[in-house]
């Protein structure tokens, strides 16, 4: 599966345990997102569009109205990173 950059770095954050919070209208239509880390941090590269497409391929998921976090299919998805810790 062919995943950008921008796309690798956000699921990398969601497996180290972040998770992606949604803001949406009245209508419940959802206009913004945002990438929180493990530790706290905003992800820039998540934007509207990347949730949009890792939500279609089924890579993120959410439950019971929770943050949206990485599936399984994800996990298999993402390629291993060096962790700077």
């Amino acid at each position: 599966m062919n995943i950008s950059k921008a796309e690798q770095r956000t699921l990398h954050a969601l497996a180290q345990g972040g998770a992606i919070l949604v803001e949406k209208n009245q209508q419940g239509k959802i206009v913004a997102v945002n990438c929180a880390t493990r530790d706290g941090w905003t992800l820039a590269d998540c934007t509207l569009g990347v949730f949009a497409k890792l939500k279609r391929r089924g890579l993120i998921a959410s439950s019971r109205g929770a943050p949206y976090r990485i599936t399984y299919a994800g996990r298999a998805a993402v390629r291993s990173q060096p962790d700077n810790r």
